[in-house]
């Protein structure tokens, strides 16, 4: 398959065969992705966060983790990682809300909703937004516990490539944040791109 735009402040989702990879490029280098993947036969079952860190014991998974669903199955492996390792699983899914609280007073784009739309495109009503893996979003956790919102580290062409441990539905967005510097010094969302890979032997 050739590669495929996720567009900038926009979300897209792809199914994948148990065994398949799907390379998520952050083509301009400092777009974070948020990622989230759902059982194909019942959606119900999703890639979770909490219990991904309760089997890793990591606040982020590297190259060969294994990442788990909320039924503590197997559901995606990271299998190449060309970043230099910050990606986030703590922060939710940026929505309306989050914007009124940094003080946006007009509907923003955000990724709750690019979830929900990129969903209907493979016949799923979301009923919920499970955290969401955040690729290239750089989170740092000082030695006091505080959070705070840098831009990534990654590089122009940098990508991770996932391997579906199951059928599932994958959803990326091209996260819209543009009120802190998760984005970039800048805060201008921008495309990331997607290629799904043969499966590998």
């Amino acid at each position: 398959m050739s590669i495929q735009i996720i567009p900038a402040r926009r979300g897209v989702a792809v199914t994948l065969e148990a065994g398949q990879r799907v390379r998520v490029i952050n083509t301009h280098g400092q777009q974070v992705v948020d990622t989230w993947a759902f059982d194909a036969e019942d959606p119900e079952e999703f890639l979770s966060m909490e219990h991904t860190r309760g089997v890793l014991y990591k606040l982020c998974p590297t190259r060969g983790d294994t990442l788990y669903s909320n039924r503590r199955r197997p559901m995606l492996e990271i299998d190449e990682d060309t970043t230099p390792g910050a990606h986030d699983t703590l922060i939710a899914a940026c929505d309306p809300e989050r914007y009124r609280l940094l003080g946006c007073t007009e509907r923003h784009d955000n990724c709750t909703e690019n979830l929900a739309d990129a969903l209907r495109t493979v016949g799923i009503e979301k009923a919920r937004t499970p955290c969401p893996l955040n690729l290239f979003m750089n989170i740092p956790v000082s030695g006091g516990g505080v959070l705070s919102s840098q831009p990534p580290l990654s590089k122009k062409g940098d990508y991770v490539t996932l391997r579906a441990k199951r059928r599932c539905h994958v959803v990326f967005s091209a996260c819209p944040q543009d009120m802190v510097p998760i984005n970039g010094v800048n805060c201008r969302p921008t495309d990331a791109h997607y290629e799904i890979l043969p499966v590998a032997s």
